[in-house]
């Protein structure tokens, strides 16, 4: 069975930083794009940012840019999201996600990304 477990969600205040943590099982996601969405009360889920398989490309939000890094570490399957400065706004569940192909979470929404996590919550108060 393929599961993307989060971890490292909680309570945060305006200005904390967090970092998110995804560990896969059941496969080697080689060739896949492994990333995050977000997703707010009453929101549609939201591009954070992905990384390749080889950790040569990234893509991240334009409300994350600049105030966060992903990573990815094949030899232990997981991939870690650090968010700096945080906001209000960043307030959501985040879920992990796999998608084969460069690019495909960027481009991709909830009917296509072939493998989801069960989201760890974040909340900022201000």
């Amino acid at each position: 069975q393929v599961q993307l477990v989060e971890s490292g969600g909680g309570l945060m205040q305006a200005g904390d930083s967090v970092r998110l943590s995804c560990a896969g099982s059941g496969r080697t996601f080689g060739g896949y794009d492994m990333g995050w969405f977000r997703q707010a009360p009453g929101k549609e889920p939201e591009f954070v940012a992905s990384v390749s398989w080889l950790s040569t490309i990234t893509h991240y939000s334009d409300s994350l840019k600049g105030r966060s890094t992903i990573s990815r570490n094949n030899g232990q399957n997981t991939i870690t999201l650090q968010m700096n400065a945080l906001k209000p706004e960043d307030t959501a569940v985040y879920y992990c996600a796999a998608n084969r192909g460069v690019g495909s979470l960027r481009d991709g929404h909830r009917s296509t990304v072939e493998y989801w996590g069960q989201g760890t919550q974040v909340t900022v108060s201000s």
